[in-house]
This record gives C-alpha cells, sequence and structure tokens, in this order.
C-alpha cells in the first residue's frame, strides 16, 4: 500500500527567521525553497501525484506560474520536483488531470491524446485516464439502478476517455502504467464501472469522487467493487480524504493512494494540528498554539480600523506569547504564565465581530488545548529534522513557513503509520494463511 503525496508547490524557506518573521534575504522561491523530500529522512512518501490542474494552463489557471509551468513541460516532473537524485528513482510520480478544477463544466476540457501528451511531458511513471467528477452518491440502489441523467452521463464519459485513453497510453511504452478512473453514482455503479475498465484491457483502477464520502461509503463501495474484479487488478483512491483511517481500509487490497491531509490538517484543522504516533500504532493529535500575527490577520485588522481594539495593545498580547512560549520552551518560564499569555491573546479571537467577549466553554477549550500540547512539548519526543531544528516553532500555528514546517513534520509521521498498518496486515494476513494450511494438513 503506497502512499501517494498529492503535491501542490509544497515548499518551505530553509532560512526563514523564526524570530523576525520573515524570508531569507535574497530568497528566491522555487529555486531556494525546500520540498518535503528535501529535508525529511526517510522521504515520507513513495511518490508524488501532479495535477494538471495544479500546474494550470490557458484554460485553468494553476498554482504554478506560467515559467515554471514551462519549465515543467520542459524538465519533466521528476527533475522539477527535484526528486531525480539515483537514490530517489525508485519513487513514483503519478498524474492526474484534475477532475474537480473543471467538475461544473458539462464535459472535461481534456481529451486523452492531451493527457497522453502531458504526462508524455513530465515523463510519468503511472497516468490517469480523463474522468468528469459525479458527486451524488447512494449507497441504498442496486444493479444499475438510480443516478440523475447528468450522473450517468458523467459516467458514460469518464468510461469512453478512459477506453481511448487506453489506446492512446500504448506510444509511452512498458515504462509507463495507465490507470482507470472509474466514477459511480452507488456502490454497484463503481463496481460496473471497474468491472468494465478491467475488461478493456487495465490492471490499475483508481476510484474518484472519494472526497465527500464518509467511511461508511467508502467500505460499501470498496467491498462492491473488489467483489467485482479480480484480486490481482491494484486499485489506488484519488484523493482519500480518509486518510488517517487508512487502518480500516488495508483489508480491501489497496495498491495506493493520494492525499494531502497531513499536510492540509496542520493548518485546517480547528483541533488536530500536530501528528504523533502512539507506542500502540494509533495516530494522536495536539492543536497547534495559535498565535497570529496582530497586524497582518484580516480579523484583527478590521477590528482595528472600526475602533474596537488598539493596535498598541494588540501588538503587546502578541508578543508577550510569543516572548512566554519560547520562554517556556527552554525553561526560563512557567507552564502558566506561558498558557495565560496564549490564552489573553487568544481570547481577541475568540471575540465576534460585534464584541460581544466569548463564552466560558469556547475559553475553557483554548485553555485546555494550550495546556495539552504545552505540557506534553511533543517537539521535543520527536527525532524528526523539522522538530530537531525548529523546536516549539514547529508548534506555533502563524505564517506558511511553520505552518507548512509542521505539516512537513505530519507527513514523516503519517507516513510511518502507513508502514505499521501494512506490516501488521501482512501479519494478519500471513497468520491466516499458516492456519489454512495448518488445518488443510490435518485434514489431509
Amino acid at each position: 500500500m503506497k502512499f501517494i503525496f498529492a503535491d501542490s508547490i509544497d515548499m518551505v524557506d530553509p532560512g526563514y527567521d523564526f524570530a523576525a518573521d520573515r524570508n531569507a534575504p535574497g530568497r528566491k522561491p522555487y529555486w531556494d525553497d525546500l520540498y518535503p523530500h528535501e529535508i525529511m529522512q526517510p522521504i515520507p512518501y513513495d511518490g508524488v501525484l501532479v495535477s494538471r490542474g495544479i500546474v494550470g494552463d490557458h484554460r485553468f489557471k494553476g498554482k504554478y506560474s506560467s515559467s515554471q509551468s514551462m519549465r515543467f513541460a520542459r524538465v519533466g516532473a521528476r527533475v522539477f520536483l527535484r526528486l531525480d537524485a539515483p537514490q530517489n528513482a525508485h519513487k513514483l510520480l503519478f498524474g492526474d488531470c484534475g477532475a474537480f478544477s473543471y467538475a461544473r463544466l458539462e464535459t472535461p476540457p481534456y481529451t486523452p491524446d492531451e493527457m497522453i501528451n502531458f504526462y508524455q511531458d513530465g515523463q510519468f511513471t503511472h497516468g490517469m485516464s480523463v474522468d468528469h467528477v459525479i458527486f451524488e452518491f447512494n449507497t441504498s440502489v442496486k444493479g444499475h439502478k438510480g443516478g440523475s441523467s447528468e450522473s450517468r452521463s458523467r459516467f458514460d464519459i469518464t468510461q469512453e476517455n478512459a477506453r481511448l485513453f487506453l489506446k492512446a497510453s500504448q506510444r509511452l511504452g512498458k515504462g509507463f502504467t495507465p490507470i482507470g478512473v472509474a466514477q459511480g453514482w452507488s456502490p454497484d455503479s463503481m463496481a460496473s464501472a471497474s468491472r468494465q475498465l478491467e475488461l478493456m484491457g487495465y490492471s490499475y483502477i483508481a476510484l474518484g469522487g472519494m472526497v465527500p464520502l464518509n467511511s461508511s461509503s467508502i467500505h460499501s463501495c470498496l467491498q462492491s467493487v473488489r467483489s467485482a474484479i479480480s484480486p490481482n487488478t491494484r486499485i489506488h483512491l484519488l484523493g482519500f480524504a480518509k486518510a488517517d483511517q487508512i487502518h480500516e481500509f488495508a483489508q480491501y487490497g489497496i495498491e495506493s493512494f493520494d492525499t494531502t491531509s497531513p499536510l492540509i490538517r496542520a493548518f485546517k484543522d480547528d483541533r488536530c494540528n500536530y501528528y504523533v504516533l502512539r507506542q500502540d500504532g494509533t495516530l494522536d493529535y495536539y492543536t497547534a498554539i495559535r498565535i497570529p500575527q496582530a497586524l497582518e490577520n484580516p480579523r484583527l485588522l478590521r477590528a482595528v480600523k472600526t475602533g474596537r481594539l488598539k493596535q498598541e495593545e494588540l501588538s503587546r498580547l502578541e508578543t508577550n506569547a510569543l516572548r512566554s512560549v519560547r520562554a517556556y520552551d527552554r525553561g526560563t518560564a512557567s507552564l502558566e504564565d506561558a498558557i495565560d499569555a496564549v490564552v489573553q491573546y487568544n481570547i481577541v479571537f475568540a471575540t465576534d465581530e460585534s464584541g460581544i467577549a466569548s463564552s466560558d466553554d469556547k475559553v475553557s477549550t483554548i485553555t485546555r488545548q494550550v495546556r495539552r500540547t504545552l505540557s506534553d512539548k511533543p517537539w521535543n519526543h520527536c527525532s524528526c529534522e523539522i522538530c530537531q531544528e525548529s523546536s516549539v516553532e514547529v508548534a506555533i500555528f502563524r505564517t506558511s513557513n511553520r505552518n507548512k514546517r509542521r505539516g512537513f513534520h505530519n507527513l514523516g509521521v503519517f507516513y510511518k503509520h502507513v508502514q505499521r498498518v501494512l506490516e501488521a496486515h501482512n501479519r494478519e494476513t500471513y497468520a491466516d494463511l499458516s492456519r489454512y494450511s495448518c488445518a488443510t494438513e490435518f485434514a489431509t
């Protein structure tokens, strides 16, 4: 089960000055910044997925600049991502069309031939066929029933594109693995799509539309799909948002999945921002210590402009929170002083736009979360390069360079978790086979 990291130019400045909150002098974005695999050892994923929607073009503006897009096409994904060192030759390069970027269109803007050209220019090892996202999903319908006219149209478009894509992919040779994407509005329609892809000649199938589904729906989908296709046909989960629950899905023989969840949760989750792996193999989480920049936060700036807050007071609270947390980490301030400084600053954020103070429950929650993170000091118990270099800064919710570093740390922890899940699954499978062999031998 391979973890493929879905990249979107997620990099950090290695020379970032935490004390001054500024980039290194003369920094050149991309050229001086580093990817997770340039900082973390071992590399915290088995490969990288690059979406056509992220690279962008004249039809859709992606996250790449025009010069970056041109360089990507010129040198290929491996060189662009700086995964071209000999020791990284085994790392996989997946590509997809970025179906969510054009989900509102009636038909995909890319043809199978155009995507093959994209994969050829990028020198990808694996590439997805051109799919069209189906947002409808109903676990109660059986067979090929259900599905709106739009869903059925998207189903047919996806299947036809897969047929054309597989034929066109032959010109890329044996070094390229085509992956047929299945879309459906129910577990059975997903199974039908997967079976049809297998009959076309695909030995690797990607299940799309997983992002909005809950765990129960994903289980239903995988059960139906796996029962409809050969056990030798590989399955990839596209945009697997339930990555933290990957242990629940190992039973389906998943070959690979892609996600950005460990990185994104570092700064887009209200509570689970910093990952830790417990001795029992379970993932646990800490809440980051929120000390945002007072003079750059839109909400606080509005409050200052309306006269509800004074800029000088905000700066004082911010400075005191940072100073107290750092002093506590060095052992020159008490835990209670650090908690109090952070909570006092956070109360400003917990106050609504009308100026009404936050409830006691909300303040209590903030205090409890800050206390747990500061008292446990999880960064002191982590050997990853990020925590060793950044110390408490990695746990402070403030600026992209801190938040993405925390995301890099999360990738490292998550990758270890995936390896443990896979090892545990293999042990259980081996034990089951051993018991079956013994029982068979005894019976004979």
